[in-house]
Order: structure tokens, then sequence, then C-alpha cells
């Protein structure tokens, strides 16, 4: 039974967190964020496929390889992404200074970085940030530690919960941000979850890709995959369970439970929180030949713009969901194909429902939130995919961004 509590990142026995303002961010906010676990842990992370993986991402794979590590330090306002072999330089010299700091190995600190792609770092201005951050870290560093990774997220993204593991109290929280360039496929996406679970490393991994894969990976605002995209936990066993090391347990079902939850709750906050979105869209796709084919429709019409924005003028053009599944690549027959917008059936068979009335559909698309079920008769399998409407905002924040 999972119960939520306050705390945040911080709330796992022995993490500690800070978040500090080194410079980077013309707005005086926090940019520069670490969390720590006091004790050795084991760690697991889930990054980009994007080809462009910007220089962050390269070290924090290379170091969360061996299963381990202790520190994340992170910073906003400058991606780090496009800039070549300096790049590589900054980023490890910001896990060297994080690992100077905590009198820590360079390979146990992961690095990430989210903001303008392009742009080098300003190393004098990390470095020192760093440092301060180190120096502050506590146990109650959550909310600036939070606020150090926000670009333009317009509000924060965080939650924690206990439950119980063989017996023993555990706890998990995690926080994200994240609003444009998302579609995550492992946007500019960063999530960080710690855990007092003992774990093994691999039995770690494969809880987060399986986590992921039914969270961040279902979730869409623009279809853009960034170059800066992670998730990662760390996992410090000071919860004094006995290790989980077989996934055929119930510890481990419980803990994936847990795990599952946090990942799916901040992945909806970012769709919730999508760059000028008014809309939060829960696309159903039931009766396809396989879990690809279920996901890869709804994606379709996730990243449709103009399904997207006849949601957001609420203009019932329903034509335009079926359009999306159509070309989507599924396997797929319009004599079998039925489409439902919240509780109201606009398609059965391929065509208009009888008696349909536009006027109804018109009262649902007002609605904040808003589900949409496309039934493809061709089988079993089903996906849910999260995304949001396209505003006249959401241009004007793309339009402007680095201006």
């Amino acid at each position: 039974m999972l119960r939520k509590i306050e705390g945040g990142i911080t709330a796992p026995k022995d993490f500690k967190a800070a978040g500090v303002h080194a410079g980077i961010k013309k707005t005086g906010k926090e940019d520069v964020g670490v969390i720590y676990s006091t004790v050795p842990a084991a760690a697991a992370a889930k990054f980009t496929t994007n080809k462009m993986a910007a220089a962050p991402v390269l070290v924090s794979r290379e170091a969360v390889s061996s299963g381990k590590a202790r520190a994340i330090v992170v910073n906003s306002g400058c991606a780090n992404a496009c800039t070549g072999d300096q790049g590589l330089i900054d980023a490890k010299a910001m896990a060297y200074t994080a690992a100077q700091a905590l009198k820590l190995d360079n390979s146990e600190v992961l690095v990430a970085s989210t903001g303008v792609i392009g742009v080098a770092l300003p190393m004098d201005k990390i470095t020192s940030g760093i440092n301060k951050a180190v120096a502050a870290l506590s146990d109650t560093g959550h909310e600036t530690m939070l606020a150090s990774i926000m670009t333009t997220d317009t509000f924060e993204k965080a939650c924690a919960y206990e439950f119980t593991l063989g017996g023993k109290p555990c706890r998990i929280a995690g926080i994200a941000k994240g609003a444009g360039m998302i579609h995550p496929n492992m946007a500019t996406m960063l999530s960080f979850i710690t855990t007092d679970a003992a774990i093994k490393p691999e039995i770690l991994n494969k809880a987060l890709s399986q986590a992921v894969e039914l969270s961040y990976n279902m979730i869409s605002v623009d279809g853009d995959t960034s170059t800066n995209d992670m998730v990662a936990v760390l996992a410090n066993g000071q919860a004094g369970n006995a290790p989980i090391a077989a996934e055929n347990s119930q510890t481990y079902q419980d803990f994936y439970a847990a795990l599952k939850t946090v990942c799916t709750e901040l992945a909806q906050l970012i769709v919730r929180d999508g760059e000028g979105a008014t809309k939060f869209l829960e696309i159903n796709v039931v009766g396809a030949v396989d879990f690809a084919d279920a996901k890869c429709t709804a994606m379709a019409i996730a990243k449709s713009p103009l399904v997207k924005t006849a949601f957001f003028g609420q203009d019932p053009n329903w034509g335009r969901i079926l359009c999306a599944v159509g070309y989507s690549g599924a396997q797929t027959q319009p004599e079998k194909t039925s489409l439902a917008i919240g509780d109201l059936t606009i398609v059965v068979d391929g065509q208009a429902a009888a008696g349909f009335d536009t006027s109804k559909l018109k009262d649902i698309m007002a609605a904040k939130d808003i589900a949409i079920t496309v039934s493809l008769g061709q089988g079993e399998a089903k996906a849910t995919v999260w995304t949001c409407d396209f505003s006249y905002e959401y241009v004007k924040i793309n339009g402007e961004y680095t201006t």
C-alpha cells in the first residue's frame, strides 16, 4: 500500500539536496543543484536516444554503467549540447568538482544539464555553484534543488511515497522538469528519483526500464525528443529490507509498483505543464494486435498538430483523430474502428455514430481533462498515452525562446 508523504527528494533516509543561484539564469533563480546519498547507493538511468546526445548524457552513461553512484549534479539555463570536445571536458569537470567537494570518486557522480542548445557552459559560475550547493546540502533542501532544474516549467513536479518491503517501511521520491521539447524515447526532460530501498543494481535497472516504458515513454507535448533527456534513480538501501535480487519475487513487484507510480505521476505532471497547454489529453487505444501497434496509434494522435489545435479551439473536428489513426502504421481496418471522446460515442465501425450530437462534443471539449478512446477491433492489446493541446502561447514561448 502506497502512502503519499511530504519531504520531496530528500524524504528517503540519508539523502540530502540543495539548489543555488550560480548566475546562469538572468532571473536570479536557482540554476545549479546537487542530490547526494550519504552512503553508497545502487544506481540506474535511462537516457535520450537522440543521436545528438548532449555531453552530460555521454558522461553519465559511462558513470552509471558501474551500477553505483552517490550524487547527481545538474544545471539549468544551458544544455551543454552540440558543444563538441569542450562540452565533454566541461561535463567531466562538473563531475570532478562535485566529487572533490563530496570526497567521492568521479564515477560516483552523474551529470545533467538543461537549457539552450549550442552554448558553452560558463564553467567559472558552474564550479562556484557546485561548491555552494554542496556546502548547502541538507535533508530539507528539496525545494531549492527542484527550483534549480526548472526552465520553462510553470510549476514544480515532485512526489514522495512510503510503502513496505518485506515488513520494512521504505520511501521513494522523485522530481522532474520539462514542459517543451517533450517526446522522450528511452523534452528537455530530466527526472531524478531517490529511494532508501535495498535492491541490486541490475534489478534496479530492469525495474527502471519497465517503469520508463509505461510512463515517460508514453507522453508527448510536441513530438520533439530532446538531446538531454535523462531519468536516474539512486537506491541506498537504508530502509533495511533484504536486498531485492530477483524479478520473480513479491518484494520486486512491490518496489516496481512504487517506482512506476512515481514515474507515471511525474510524467503526467510534465504533460499538464506542457508549454502553453490548456488541456490534458489521455489517449486510450484498445483492440490492437499488440502493444506496439496500440502505442504507435496513440502517439500518432498525440503528436498530430491538427488534433492538438482542435482541442485547444474546442473544435469538434473528430475526423482529424481518425486521420492520425490511418497514417499511424498500425494494423487498422476502417470498418472495425470506433471512437469515443469522454463518454460520447463519436464513430462506430468507421462511420459517424447514429444520432451523434456535435453540441455535446463541444461541451466535452470545453473540459480541461479529456479522455479519447479508439478501438481498432484487431486484437486484445491496449496502450495509454498522455499529451496536451497546442495553444497560441506554445508558439509564442518557442518563437522567442532564445530572445
